[in-house]
């Protein structure tokens, strides 16, 4: 990618480590796309606060990712629309795409981008909120996210055993690993284990050893220093 254009604009958290925002700067690497990451802090402070006036103008939903680009104008929000922007306007070899062109290749692709998005995601953000985040305490809810969850992990576990354990499409590592890899790689902030599920275990440690997904972490961790 040309190193003379403008980076593009990755909003993230301040203080957390979200995995909506890493799995795009994951793409943003593996696509060698320049970009900064400007961090947002939680609530409504109107300059700084993912909830105030500012952020609002660029995220009406107040949630991040997020994703500016100068280049075109355009601004993304949605994790889902932001990946699939960069696709469309970053990656026009289909390096990170699915692996084939046949109308069941898409489908595939689809599928499990969309299981990420609307099972594994949000049954782990529900997790997360019930077990660290809501001041009352509620055991049955703990325990229904975490079977949901555990669920999930059952379904991905027989995918990868397609590939023994390299990518979740078998044909080679696209951006749905890009998606999946934040949320699994938390598993042990959420207190679930991975003992039963060893082709998710391995395809972890393969994902956490790439060179991109390394990048893309490091400049997060980074950026809320400054």
């Amino acid at each position: 990618m040309a190193s003379h254009m403008k980076p593009l604009i990755l909003h993230a958290h301040a203080h957390a480590n979200g995995p909506d925002p890493v799995k795009i700067a994951i793409a943003l690497e593996a696509l060698k796309v320049p970009y900064i990451v400007k961090q947002w802090d939680f609530g409504n402070d109107p300059e700084i606060g993912v909830k105030g006036s500012e952020f609002l103008k660029i995220n009406e939903n107040g949630r991040v990712p997020a994703l500016e680009d100068p280049a075109t104008g355009v601004t993304a929000w949605e994790s889902g629309a932001c990946m699939n922007y960069l696709r469309r306007v970053y990656d026009p070899g289909n390096t990170i795409g699915p692996p084939g062109s046949s109308a069941q290749d898409l489908v595939d692709f689809e599928k499990w981008e969309y299981f990420l998005l609307t099972n594994l995601g949000p049954m782990t953000a529900q997790l997360n909120w019930f077990k660290h985040l809501n001041a009352q305490k509620n055991e049955d809810l703990q325990q229904k996210y975490i079977a949901q969850v555990y669920r999930s992990y059952g379904v991905l576990e027989t995918q990868l055993q397609q590939s023994d354990g390299t990518s979740i499409l078998p044909a080679r590592v696209t951006a749905v690993d890009f998606h999946f890899e934040p949320y699994i790689r938390g598993h042990t902030f959420e207190g679930l284990s991975l003992e039963k599920y060893p082709m998710i275990h391995k395809w972890l440690e393969l994902m956490g050893a790439r060179e991109d997904v390394q990048e893309a972490y490091a400049k997060i961790r980074n950026s809320a220093k400054k």
